[in-house]
């Protein structure tokens, strides 16, 4: 099989050409003579077998042949310009306005001195972040960067980016446990007061209890269910309930020994957060800023 072993440049070459529509404007834009156009031209077109363009002392007209492989060759272009919009823009400082959305308790709870960190690296970067539950149209409202917890519907418009995981377990204030008693099974959870997350459908989550291959669903009545899983830890904490909650949310209650463990060998399904961010070719550096910062932060599986 023939190799054909084409130069890229000639490719480039042929794809501005094409665009100038003449020798002579081409070779102005690029600044080089028009007889090595021609010539590389020439060389591109005995490589490939056929020509590309036909010439006539008024224009260039492409070829049947040339249409097909302009489209690869401004394929290539728009690489390259990507390639070096890229280098730019990291050896220029991030600037500019960026707005985010997040859940006000990750930003609170974890992140507060990572943005705070953002804040003095970042001086040129004007940073807007909307704390709130709703899930914005980051498109229609014009934001750079939303940080969404767990299963996301398909969006062909947005990319969506892994960022943490976590694993949520049951959490009690010992006087409670007191009070009540401590299960020693899922089905002991029954008759307990729950503190669920309020689900979009404005009812109680349920909880997926698992252990191993075992796995447990509780769901039905609780005794509060709240948009914010900061709120019902401190419920927890305060003796009214049990609470499923991330460890990080937990941790600081355990230290001082207000929240236990409740079911230690029973957990809730894994729990994934992403940065999600509408499909562009290049990343803004101030919105890559942000990311790589924020994942430097977080880590996988906490």
């Amino acid at each position: 099989m023939e190799q054909y072993n084409l130069d890229a440049n000639d490719l480039l070459l042929f794809a501005a050409i094409a665009e100038a529509g003449s020798f002579v404007r081409a070779a102005e834009r690029l600044q080089l003579p028009k007889s090595t156009l021609s010539r590389r031209l020439t060389a591109l077109e005995t490589r490939l077998g056929e020509r590309l363009l036909t010439r006539t002392t008024r224009k260039l007209q492409l070829t049947d042949f040339g249409q097909a492989v302009l489209a690869h060759a401004r394929q290539i272009a728009d690489e390259v310009d990507a390639a070096t919009a890229l280098a730019q823009s990291r050896q220029a400082s991030p600037s500019g306005r960026l707005r985010i959305s997040m859940p006000s308790d990750l930003a609170n709870q974890l992140l507060a001195p990572m943005l705070e960190q953002f804040i003095r690296q970042y001086p040129a970067v004007e940073l807007q972040i909307d704390l709130s539950p709703r899930r914005v149209d980051l498109v229609a409202e014009n934001y750079d960067l939303a940080i969404r917890v767990g299963e996301m519907p398909e969006d062909s418009t947005l990319v969506a980016r892994r960022i943490w995981r976590y694993t949520p377990a049951l959490y009690a204030a010992p006087a409670y446990l007191e009070r009540h008693g401590a299960p020693q099974t899922p089905q002991d959870l029954t008759g307990h007061a729950r503190l669920c997350i309020l689900t979009r459908d404005r009812e109680p989550a349920e909880w997926l209890l698992q252990s191993g291959e075992q796995q447990h669903l509780i769901g039905g009545h609780a005794a509060a269910a709240i948009n914010s899983p900061e709120m019902l830890t401190r419920l927890a904490a305060a003796g009214l309930g049990i609470v499923a909650s991330n460890r990080l949310f937990a941790m600081p209650y355990e230290e001082k020994g207000e929240l236990v463990r409740v079911l230690p060998d029973w957990h809730l399904p894994l729990v994934t957060i992403r940065a999600v961010y509408p499909e562009r070719r290049l990343l803004p550096g101030k919105t890559r800023a942000f990311l790589d910062l924020l994942e430097a932060w977080l880590r996988p599986d906490s």
